[in-house]
């Protein structure tokens, strides 16, 4: 709960004075500004926020995973059973489990909620690994919902979204302006609006390096929160057999940064860490 609480503080903090750095640079009156913080702040939480609280659904519709109400076979049983204990270990609500059609090995866990989370597996991960190594992969998900990871990449990316939506418009205004060959602030004609949405892409990319950079650093937590639930050899023996399945993940992008593997992309926009230092860190950690 510290860290994460301190992680939201110190960007909010790190986003107001490079704000202030960026506006006493290009000469704008911070008591001019009020209003648009409101405005981007509004905008850059509601989006995150409503995806949050939505999340649940959200990933029950993307990809079609069923709740287990009644265990259908001894599989289904032993998946709500070993959920049940990881959960009550890690001091957490007992979280919806389901299944959901897809050949990959990989699973995920989403909702606004510790105490209320859902935590979905795949049919490809029922069939391909063991029961120790699937111990281990819910043990992973059961420590995303533990560390409270989806509240925090929610609260981590409005202050991006705020970010962005300030910066853009700000340094958006001071390029209009000196275009226009307006000091007093240019014009907000089309001109100003293409500008805008240009630097948004921009400032978006450099917002999301940051929100894959923490992503990848929970992963190596859910990992060790994973060891620590099922045992350090399985974690690694999970790990070792996603990298037989490359690591592949077609989970739709709203929930893809809560998997257990992730996709191919470069490295500075991975949502998971490579697969070899995973082990790696595994491997070199003092979790039993």
């Amino acid at each position: 709960m510290f860290t994460r609480i301190g992680l939201f503080l110190l960007t909010n903090f790190a986003v107001l004075i490079l704000a202030s750095i960026v506006m006493s640079l290009l000469g704008v009156n911070p008591s001019q500004m009020s209003g648009l913080l409101v405005m981007a702040a509004i905008f850059g939480f509601g989006g995150s926020i409503i995806s949050l609280l939505l999340s649940k659904f959200m990933a029950k519709r993307g990809t079609g995973a069923v709740v287990i109400t009644e265990p259908r076979n001894q599989t289904e049983r032993w998946l709500l059973d070993t959920v049940a204990r990881q959960a009550k270990a890690a001091g957490i609500g007992m979280p919806e489990v389901a299944v959901y059609d897809a050949p990959e090995i990989n699973a995920f866990a989403t909702g606004a909620n510790r105490n209320n989370a859902l935590v979905a597996v795949s049919t490809g991960l029922l069939h391909n690994m063991s029961e120790d190594e699937a111990e281990a992969v819910l043990g992973h998900e059961i420590s995303h919902v533990a560390n409270g990871d989806m509240i925090t990449m929610a609260l981590l990316q409005g202050v991006l979204n705020t970010f962005v939506i300030v910066l853009a418009r700000v340094v958006g205004g001071v390029i209009d302006s000196a275009l226009s060959g307006n000091r007093e602030g240019g014009g907000r004609g089309f001109a100003y609006y293409i500008i805008v949405f240009v630097l948004e892409m921009v400032f978006g990319l450099f917002a999301t390096m940051i929100a894959m950079w923490f992503s990848r650093r929970r992963e190596f937590r859910a990992d060790d929160g994973g060891a620590a639930l099922a045992g350090r050899q399985k974690m690694i023996a999970a790990l070792e057999r996603l990298k037989l399945n490359h690591g592949q993940s077609t989970l739709p992008t709203q929930i893809a940064a809560f998997g257990i593997a992730g996709g191919a992309a470069k490295k500075l926009f991975m949502s998971h860490p490579p697969l070899e230092e995973r082990i790696a860190a595994l491997r070199s950690s003092t979790v039993v």
